[in-house]
């Protein structure tokens, strides 16, 4: 098998215009295309970075809860690369999102750094 890239990662939010807002607003992620289907009572929003395609935003009725914890069993997190770290936790803490202190990549020697979606879903910002 061939894989090419990543395509998308898809998150189910608890509340979808809250996420929504966070990853357009704070993240500056453009939704792209949103749909609502109605079999489903959920809606859909496909969220890109320039123009690439990196998350799926969806809403569904009752979602049950996730442990989403680094270190629990699944996903551990979500990263994307930014050009200057203490310039983008600059703006996290300027929209109030609360975030860990900065760190160092021992192996790389880069700067990274690690905060919450709404929903608890570890995002890490990694210097270029």
């Amino acid at each position: 098998m061939k894989l090419n890239k990543i395509h998308h990662v898809a998150v189910i939010c608890s509340d979808y215009n809250r996420s929504k807002r966070f990853y357009t607003e704070v993240l500056g992620l453009k939704i792209a295309s949103e749909y609502y289907r109605e079999e489903r009572d959920s809606w859909k929003a496909d969220c890109w970075m320039g123009d690439t395609y990196v998350v799926e935003l969806f809403s569904f009725p009752n979602p049950p809860e996730r442990p989403s914890y680094p270190e629990a069993t699944g996903l551990r997190h979500l990263a994307f690369e930014v050009d200057n770290l203490a310039a983008a936790v600059s703006e996290l803490d300027s929209k109030g999102v609360k975030h860990e202190p900065i760190r160092m990549d021992e192996y790389t020697g880069k700067q990274f750094v690690f905060f919450c979606d709404p929903d608890g879903l570890p995002i890490e910002l990694y210097e270029k």
